[in-house]
């Protein structure tokens, strides 16, 4: 339910929880919260539930402009059933026949993947021969194990460890999941055809991060893909919208267009949030849905900001730039999910790195008025899509330039038209957002959207857990542990809940 500020007036903060921001991390800490019993109120600074999970208008037409897959369904359907519900009742997903289409410039060929793992190592056989089928049919087999070792111990573990890795995985198994390599360097020990290893390279950037920086581990990525992808209805907007109507269905109450301006603390640690508009809100408890850098430069206050780690801005992961427009399509047929890939790739990661748009970018195109089949027909007239490439997280501190990404946007249409795509578009249906603009929706980040890059063995250690050192104060959601992604920032949401509880039992008489 929405509600006005002045029910606060007789808030009792030792029994009250207030959420910052109704992203999936919050909204799933919401959830778990008042299933547990506590009275919890979500604070967003927005006008719907979501956070990154966004949508935009163009041209009339709301089109998903953040997540446009969901992976782990098993995730939200035990957050559904552990509050006495089905995810079925709230939201209808269709899975996918192929996971993407791929296509390389200059008849560098095309490239269906298909989501049953026989079928896909099939087309592998087709597209690059019996040789590299067989490496790829051995690549899921250690995605696989990769993801079956780091599952329990790591991504459902309230803060894990190497050490709690060894102890509960085995070194022997933590050696089999090649910690120390790069997935760049991995990739090319299963792939000799270059595309393939440019297409699970990718997969990095799924965490926001430089596949020639992020750990091999990252593999897992692969199996959780194959487990299925799926397309709700109504878009992914829809998700958030059931999981803020679950929300709802045990009491939680959403403050909307709810800035808050800071966390205020006393000698016990939290005692509430003050809106920018001067309204204070009681709570013993905050869990805090905000990028890890909005509090640790204290746009939240001081003692928040000394309770949690910095991140800082060469951690950063990327940033992108992303294009929502109507537009007719022709010359190439079009998946619910596309893949238009450049053809240097470490020179697009080499750019990034300096800060700078890629000379010639790796386009991902989401084709939202397409179904999840591969053969789903296009649609007559214009059609929403989704255009995103990577970009640098330096909003603030070296901002691109309006000519440079006039000149990105322009590379971006040429490398689609090379690959066969040609959209006829005009300029008014089209809703760019670049990493100032993200910067501006998300403080602190610069425009990073993963929060903090997965680069290095210890990366994924080196994120925070749900507790902080001020005590009443946790924090959930994608640059938290466990990690970016829908199904990881629902973990996060969670194991924020898990943690509140178990603190708040342990002060009991």
């Amino acid at each position: 339910m929405s509600i006005s500020r002045e029910v606060f007036a007789a808030v009792d903060r030792r029994a009250h929880v207030a959420v910052i921001g109704a992203g999936v991390a919050g909204l799933t800490a919401a959830v778990d919260l008042a299933r547990r019993g506590f009275a919890v109120t979500v604070l967003e600074r927005g006008p719907t539930p979501g956070g990154k999970m966004r949508t935009v208008d163009v041209a009339g037409r709301a089109i998903d402009a953040g997540p446009t897959v969901l992976t782990l369904p098993d995730v939200l359907e035990d957050l559904f059933a552990d509050a006495g519900a089905r995810l079925a009742d709230h939201l209808t997903l269709e899975g996918a026949d192929i996971l993407a289409r791929h296509a390389w410039p200059d008849d560098g060929g095309r490239f269906d993947l298909p989501a049953d793992p026989d079928a896909a190592v099939a087309a592998v056989e087709a597209f690059a021969g019996a040789a590299e089928a067989r490496r790829f049919a051995r690549f899921l087999k250690d995605a696989r194990r990769i993801y079956q070792t780091l599952d329990q111990p790591f991504m459902r573990s309230e803060r894990p460890s190497v050490g709690g890795l060894v102890k509960r995985a085995g070194a022997l198994n933590l050696a089999g999941i090649k910690p120390f390599a790069t997935l760049w360097k991995a990739l090319g020990d299963y792939f000799h055809d270059p595309r393939l290893r440019q297409l699970f390279g990718r997969y990095a950037t799924y965490t926001g991060s430089n596949p020639y920086l992020a750990p091999a581990t990252l593999m897992l990525i692969a199996h959780v893909e194959q487990a299925g992808v799926w397309v709700p209805q109504g878009g992914m907007a829809a998700v958030a919208r059931a999981l803020a109507g679950l929300a709802e269905s045990l009491g939680v109450a959403f403050l909307y267009s709810a800035d808050v301006s800071a966390i205020l603390t006393g000698r016990q640690g939290v005692e509430g949030v003050r809106l920018a508009d001067g309204a204070t809100i009681a709570a013993e408890s905050v869990v805090c849905n905000a990028d890890v850098a909005a509090l640790s430069t204290g746009l939240f206050g001081t003692a928040p900001a000394a309770a949690v780690p910095a991140t800082r801005p060469a951690d950063r992961s990327l940033s992108a730039l992303t294009l929502a427009l109507v537009a007719e399509a022709e010359g190439f047929p079009l998946s619910h999910h596309t893949v238009f890939f450049s053809g240097d790739y470490r020179a697009e990661f080499d750019a990034i790195a300096r800060g700078r748009l890629p000379p010639e970018p790796t386009v991902y195109v989401c084709a939202q008025d397409r179904g999840a089949a591969a053969d789903s027909p296009a649609p007559q007239g214009v059609e929403r899509l989704f255009l995103i490439v990577n970009a640098p997280a330096t909003a603030d501190t070296h901002p691109l330039s309006e000519q440079e990404i006039a000149r990105c946007e322009e590379t971006t249409f040429t490398l689609m038209a090379r690959c066969g795509l040609t959209l006829k578009t005009a300029p008014t249906d089209m809703v760019r957002t670049g990493p100032a603009e993200f910067a501006g929706l998300f403080p602190a980040t610069g425009g990073a959207l993963y929060g903090r890059a997965s680069h290095g063995w210890t990366a994924s250690f080196d994120r925070p857990g749900a507790r902080t050192r001020l005590p009443g104060l946790y924090l959930a959601g994608g640059s938290v542990h466990p990690g970016a992604g829908v199904p990881m920032a629902a973990l996060s949401g969670r194991l924020a809940a898990a943690c509140l509880a178990k603190d708040r039992a342990s002060m009991q008489p």
